[in-house]
This record gives structure tokens, C-alpha cells and sequence, in this order.
């Protein structure tokens, strides 16, 4: 297929380049680098521009007659959304909204949609499903919310098809060292501890102890970045065969605590991290697993490398890699 992949110079976009370029697809990456890095796109051409570029973007879709797109260019820091909401209404929704009337006006009828375990908010006992209410506590969750309801809408009026992926706490990097997580300032806690590790970092810092957890940290489902590009391939599969659309969770299924997290940093790297304790951000819920069932049935998916320490590893690799 000749595939469009917005953000594909980013953490999880650069994976799934990967896993569909060693497939022989024809991959166009469109990326303002404005946080993914051009030496991450190992396979296709990488058009450097702005999804807000409706030009330049339209001209891409006129020269290319894309088969499908793959939407991963967006906003993706909870508290920096709570700040300046704007962005992330204009990032992750108006832009998507440019994307989906281009696919539109090119009749490109096949689309996937980065979207995010943040629409459902705070549930009541902290475990995620597909019909679980969906209540977003922060901007960065609603905006992809409104993407979601973007992408029914277009859905139920037209032949176009979509699979919204509901991601949970993406970590780790690629099994051989080429690409990892390389985003500037990074929030993730695997990343920022294991740049901790490697002496990146002096300290970290660990946001809240008092919440309603069994160790008063949060509580998270985290999914190796592998696992997660090897979704999206499933559901782009699924799509070409006539699949209808679908929005399905990306998980593991079960969680784990900040405590815990660092507990395995430590195993894993035999480093001593030092931790500051500090209050709460705004926009974090207590705990967010989810179930995940139906990814499995609906497109066969079936994770290869559901290991917490696995994942760590992965990712103290990959830092020990990177320049300072």
C-alpha cells in the first residue's frame, strides 16, 4: 500500500515506519520535526511540514494517491495541556480535522488514529474497557476525544474506516538499538528514569505519594513501543480486508506503581536513582489499566513483549546509546 504516516519521525510513529517499511509498503512520513528527529525515518520519504499546511498538504495527497493513513502527529504532554489547552485543541483536533478532509477530498478510506487511554478520565475502579464512560480530566484527553467523534461521525456518513488505538503507557525501544524514545524534555517515567540512570539526569522527580493506590503512587498500564507498532499493523491489515471501524485499547491489561517502576529500574540497571517527592500534577488520574480483550479478537493482535523488565531494559539500551 502507499501509506501516509503523519509524525512518523516521532517515538511510536518512527516504530510502526519500521514495522511496515521491513513489510515492503510504500511510506510516505510527513513530520515537522518539531519533536521527532529525521534520523529516526528508516524507511520511505520524509516530507518535512505542518499538518496546519493544508497546501502543501493537499499537494501531497494529489502527487501520492495514498491507500491509507496513519495519524500519530499531535500534542502529547497532560500537564503542558493543561496549561495551554489551545495548542492541544489546535494540534491534536484542528489539525486532524485538515487530515480527515483531505482523506476525504482524496478518497483515501483507510485511517489510523493515534488516540489515548486520557478519554476515559478518572474511572471509578481504575480499569479501562471500550464502552467505559468517557470523561477526559484534562485538554490533552478531550482533544483526541473530539478526534474520536470526528472519525464516527465521517465514519457513519461515508465508505471511510478507521481504527482509533486507546494507548496506555507506551515505554521501551526497538529490539536491535536502531530507534528509541528521543523526545526533548521527556515526561514518560521509564524514559526520564532511565536518563537518570545513565547519568542524563541528576534526580527525577516522583509527582504524589497520597493517592488511592496500595503504595499511594500511580498506578499504569505500560506497553512495550514494540507491541504497540505491531497493533497498528494488525489493524491496517484489518482495514484492507474490509474490516469495519473499530476503537479497541492497547494494553497489557494490568499496572504497575511509580514505586514499583523505579523498584525495577533499579533491578534492572543496578543504579541507585535519586528521587524527589513532589506534589501531584494536575490532570493525572490515580490509576489507568486496561482491559484488552477485544484487540485481540477484533484484529488478532497478541503481545510479544508484555515484561516489565523487558521494557526497562529496552530503554536503559537505547539511553546508553544517545549522546548527552
Amino acid at each position: 500500500m502507499k501509506i501516509l504516516i503523519t509524525g512518523g519521525a516521532g517515538y511510536i510513529g518512527s516504530h510502526v515506519v519500521k514495522a511496515l517499511g521491513t513489510q515492503g509498503h510504500d511510506i510516505t512520513v510527513y513530520d515537522n520535526l518539531s519533536t521527532g528527529h529525521r534520523e529516526a525515518v528508516l524507511y520511505g520519504d520524509l516530507v518535512v511540514g505542518d499538518l496546519g499546511d493544508k497546501e502543501k498538504l493537499n499537494a501531497l495527497f494529489a502527487a501520492k494517491h495514498f491507500d491509507a493513513a496513519l495519524h500519530f502527529a499531535g500534542s502529547i504532554v497532560v500537564p503542558e495541556s493543561v496549561s495551554q489547552p489551545l495548542k492541544y485543541y489546535q494540534n491534536n483536533t484542528v489539525n486532524s480535522h485538515t487530515l480527515l478532509s483531505l482523506c476525504q477530498k482524496h478518497a483515501v478510506h483507510k485511517f489510523i488514529f493515534s488516540s489515548t487511554a486520557a478519554v476515559y478520565g478518572m474511572p471509578k475502579d481504575g480499569v479501562c474497557r471500550e464502552d467505559s464512560e468517557l470523561a477526559p480530566i484534562n485538554p490533552y484527553g478531550q482533544s483526541k476525544l473530539m478526534t474520536e467523534q470526528m472519525l464516527k461521525d465521517f465514519s457513519a456518513s461515508s465508505n471511510f474506516r478507521y481504527v482509533a488505538l486507546r494507548y496506555f503507557n507506551v515505554s521501551g525501544a526497538d529490539s536491535e538499538g536502531k530507534i528509541g524514545q528521543s523526545f526533548p524534555e521527556a515526561t514518560h517515567l521509564i524514559k526520564v528514569a532511565c536518563e537518570v540512570a545513565t547519568g542524563k539526569r541528576p534526580s527525577m522527580k516522583v509527582f504524589g505519594s497520597d493517592y488511592c493506590t496500595p503504595d499511594g503512587t500511580c498506578v499504569r498500564d505500560y506497553i512495550h513501543v514494540s507491541d504497540l507498532a505491531d497493533a497498528h499493523v494488525k489493524a491496517l491489515n484489518y482495514l484492507d480486508k474490509g474490516g469495519q471501524s473499530e476503537v479497541l485499547n492497547c494494553g497489557y491489561g494490568h499496572g504497575f506503581s511509580v514505586k514499583e517502576v523505579l523498584a525495577r529500574v533499579v533491578e534492572v540497571t543496578g543504579v541507585n536513582i535519586k528521587i524527589d517527592e513532589s506534589p501531584r500534577r494536575a490532570g493525572d488520574p490515580a490509576s489507568l489499566t486496561a482491559l484488552a480483550d477485544r484487540i485481540q479478537s477484533v484484529i488478532g493482535w497478541k503481545p510479544k513483549y508484555d515484561d516489565l523488565n523487558l521494557i526497562i531494559k529496552s530503554a536503559y539500551e537505547w539511553e546508553k546509546k544517545r549522546p548527552y
